[in-house]
């Protein structure tokens, strides 16, 4: 038990980039048959983790970034980032 609540500290201290890289990593090994049911077991059980950590990130991010909006009064002020869904974009 003691190893699984050390897998779960070292998962929160990892940035995203590690934490994405370990989970493509996990998946690959999965996929190639690398490891026997129990091993898969927690390899999918920590992948959770890592994918519940990399979410996290991304929505902390996302509520940190701000647009710097020029006014109609030439002043520079900053709005919350909204992200667009998508639907109306036209770029090839």
């Amino acid at each position: 038990m003691a190893r699984k609540e050390q897998a779960t500290v070292r998962s929160e201290e990892l940035g995203f980039e590690a934490a994405l890289e370990r989970l493509e990593a996990l998946v690959q090994r999965m996929e190639n048959g690398e490891m026997g049911l129990d091993e898969m077991v927690a390899a999918f059980e920590d992948g959770q983790r890592l994918i519940q950590l990399c979410t996290r990130k991304l929505n902390e991010v996302e509520r940190r970034i701000a647009l710097l909006v020029k006014g109609a009064d030439g002043q520079v002020t900053t709005a919350p980032f909204t992200p667009e869904d998508g639907s109306d974009d036209k770029s090839p």
